[in-house]
């Protein structure tokens, strides 16, 4: 079986209602994008959206009364179906030849398959298990476009932490994601731009998303960006913004997405580990109704980064900023450009991302992400785990900052040819209805969020929901911590009327991908709240108890390692793999170790218990205490500090932070002791006594303040 088969083109439905390039225009409305006009009325602050009709509104939805066994059981029975025709679909076909010979599973055994039908569920996920290589092969030849083929499927080591996949073959991502896509049906729907105001999205084809990407390759490559040079991608969520990665991979240089809410210091930090030559930003970003001055936070930034060559910079609003000798306006350079761009052929190994995360000591670690294997990953579970088909309107609220932002709103989608929303506000702007407003005018099928925005709209109550037709959705999912019970429920019942299928995804920046979640499984097999279950294809769990020992059975408790490779693993931390050995190989030999503990019921399924080091997940965000210490430290005035986590209800976990100041060298009287601790869950760090001098928000912890309070409390994980 092969990916076009399952990949028809769109309906005329689905094709944008306007179209095209259009370089000269700017401000808020600027860039290579057309627009829907606003729901009500014209843009205050210019815009061309004249002649296109008001969408109006559709019916709310009538909720079901039911209660939450009846809720239960039926959505073991409904969406399960379809999910299980389509998985048969996609692997029953499966040869299992196997290019290498098969590495013994240490300390663990396959799924029991014995009495399994051939190609159900437990026959897969224990050939897989038992043959990575035949399963992955196919797969990887069936989905991907490749320019050479490879010869050896994988080539793993967990002892010395080598990880290789497809070797021998070269292919380039951006091909794979754009121009298989626009052979078969060019104008079918990729992006989706929910933009900050309701009601003006802007629709991307996959041609102009193509042509978009070879401008800026182009415009990358006459900066002097070439193969292997890093690039740093300092932008909220934009269809410039996925053009922006997709063009480095294009051109075979690597990007590093950071966060848009990050401090001039963090966003120096990640650009002189990398050494980036190249940083890309808008003048300004909007959110939740409010300007985000991005320009200003990359001059501060790059004037402590000697790498950094240009700043190519686009324009979100039509506020002027500074221009400086590195700057270059990025609409001007692009339309100059042509819309073809040849792609560099890429060996699958090469790098093809940085991301940075936290870990349990005071420097953000850069893991690497290779390109085909996270590339055939990151599809491969966007199209399972999620039972997506195709013309569905898959719908993700992550920010490309976060791997969630980089595997489900960009990658995996658009590898699958599917149509992706890109979500530039906040769940809570205008009103607390935004995202079922969002669903009805949109019809997405599947919504994928963070528990910490299921936590905190559940507090505005259930009318902002039942407000708006949610008949579209199929499947709802959480990502970046573990769910609790009151808002799975709610989020079940109320959200998804009791018919979708809720899948709550266990992963890390690491994995690349989703590794646990309820789905795929066996037609029709339950789904218990709060919970992600069952391992995907390839993933082979494993508990440890405190002295090393793998534990067996069910009801049993202990440190979640995994046994085996899989295709989107990250391969290293940048510049630093014994680091990476150190985090996730040495602590227990010959497995992989994800930070995180986990509970094993009596039916083989797994609960995340939680972190076992000195991270707290904060709204699905991880923050190391070292680090935070570290930042907080940094300030002339904090000669001690002290970070710990405690429960929060929204955020799942809060950071209560306290520290002792240093001597006060910019006042002639100061006390001897002077205090900052932030606030229970407020994300801000308060001015307990001394000098006013930093009013709320001292200047050592704008990374801090950031994380803490601008993206993890909106949930964007």
């Amino acid at each position: 079986m092969h990916a076009p088969a399952l990949l028809p083109p769109r309906t005329p439905s689905q094709r944008p209602e306007k179209k095209g390039w259009d370089p000269g225009r700017s401000g808020r409305e600027a860039g290579p994008y057309r627009t829907r006009a606003p729901r009500s009325g014209w843009w205050s602050e210019g815009g061309d959206g004249a002649g296109l009709a008001e969408t109006p509104k559709g019916a709310p939805g009538s909720p079901h009364q039911i209660s939450a066994q009846e809720c239960l059981r039926a959505s073991g029975k409904m969406a399960a179906r379809g999910l299980g025709r389509s998985l048969g679909r996609l692997l029953g076909s499966l040869s299992w030849r196997s290019g290498q010979p098969v590495r013994p599973l240490r300390g663990v055994s396959a799924p029991a398959a014995a009495a399994a039908q051939p190609g159900s569920y437990q026959a897969q996920i224990a050939q897989a298990a038992r043959e990575p290589a035949a399963f992955w092969g196919q797969l990887a030849r069936d989905m991907l476009v490749w320019d050479t083929p490879y010869h050896t499927v994988w080539d793993c080591d967990f002892s010395s932490g080598k990880i290789g996949w497809f070797l021998g073959g070269q292919l380039n991502v951006s091909v794979n994601c754009l121009d298989q896509h626009v052979r078969k049906s060019p104008e079918s729907v990729a992006l989706i731009w929910e933009r900050d105001e309701p009601g003006t999205e802007v629709r991307i084809t996959y041609r102009e998303l193509l042509e978009t990407t070879c401008r800026l390759a182009n415009t990358l490559k006459r900066h002097g960006i070439r193969r292997g040079d890093r690039v740093a991608i300092y932008m909220p969520v934009s269809p410039l913004a996925v053009a922006a990665m997709l063009a480095c991979a294009r051109v075979g240089a690597v990007h590093t997405v950071v966060f848009a809410g990050f401090s001039a210091e963090s966003l120096a930090g990640r650009i002189n580990d990398a050494k980036c030559k190249v940083v890309i930003t808008f003048n300004q970003g909007l959110r939740g109704g409010r300007v985000v001055e991005l320009k200003k936070i990359v001059d501060e930034a790059v004037k402590h980064c000697p790498t950094i060559q240009h700043v190519l910079v686009a324009h979100r609003t039509d506020n002027k900023v500074h221009m400086g000798r590195l700057d270059i306006p990025l609409e001007q350079e692009m339309a100059k450009e042509d819309t073809v761009c040849a792609p560099e052929t890429m060996s699958s190994e090469d790098m093809l991302f940085l991301l940075y995360t936290s870990g349990s000591t005071g420097t953000p670690k850069g893991l690497v992400h290779t390109q085909a294997g996270y590339l055939l990953y990151a599809a491969v579970t966007h199209r399972l785990v999620f039972d997506y088909r195709p013309g569905d309107v898959f719908g993700c609220v992550a920010d490309i900052g976060w791997i969630t932002g980089h595997s489900y709103v960009v990658y995996g989608p658009l590898c699958n040819g599917a149509t992706t929303v890109l979500f530039e506000s906040t769940p809570v702007y205008p009103d607390a209805g935004r995202y079922w407003e969002t669903v009805q005018r949109l019809k997405i099928n599947q919504f994928y969020g963070a528990p910490t925005a299921v936590r905190l709209l559940l507090k505005y109550g259930d009318s902002w929901v039942k407000k708006y037709d949610r008949s579209s959705l199929r499947t709802l999912g959480s990502v970046g911590e573990p769910i609790n019970y009151e808002a799975w429920e709610w989020l079940h019942k109320v959200v998804g009327d009791c018919r979708c299928t809720l899948v709550d995804t266990w992963w890390q920046t690491e994995t690349g991908g989703i590794c646990i979640a309820p789905r795929p499984s066996e037609e029709g097999a339950e789904i218990l709240p709060g919970m992600a279950m069952r391992p995907f294809y390839g993933i082979v769990p494993i508990l440890m108890d405190e002295k090393g020992n793998v534990v067996e059975g069910g009801d049993v408790s202990g440190a979640l390692c995994l046994s085996q490779a899989w295709p989107g693993m990250a391969r290293t931390i940048y510049g630093d793999h014994q680091r990476f050995m150190e985090a996730y190989f040495k602590p227990y030999p010959g497995y992989y170790f994800t930070g995180d503990g986990a509970y094993r019921t009596e039916g083989g399924y797994y609960q995340i218990t939680g972190r076992m080091d000195d991270v707290i997940n904060i709204s699905g965000h991880r923050l190391g205490t070292a680090e935070i210490e570290d930042s907080m430290a940094s300030h002339p005035a904090v000669a001690e500090t002290a970070v710990i986590g405690y429960p929060h209800d929204i955020k799942g976990e809060g950071c209560e932070a306290s520290s002792k100041n240093s001597v006060w060298k910019s006042h002639a009287e100061a006390p001897e002791e002077d205090n900052y601790r932030k606030s229970s869950g407020s994300g801000r760090y308060h001015h307990l006594g001394g000098p006013p001098c930093h009013h709320g928000n001292p200047e050592g912890l704008p990374e801090v303040q950031r994380q803490t309070n601008c993206c993890s409390v909106m949930g964007f994980g």
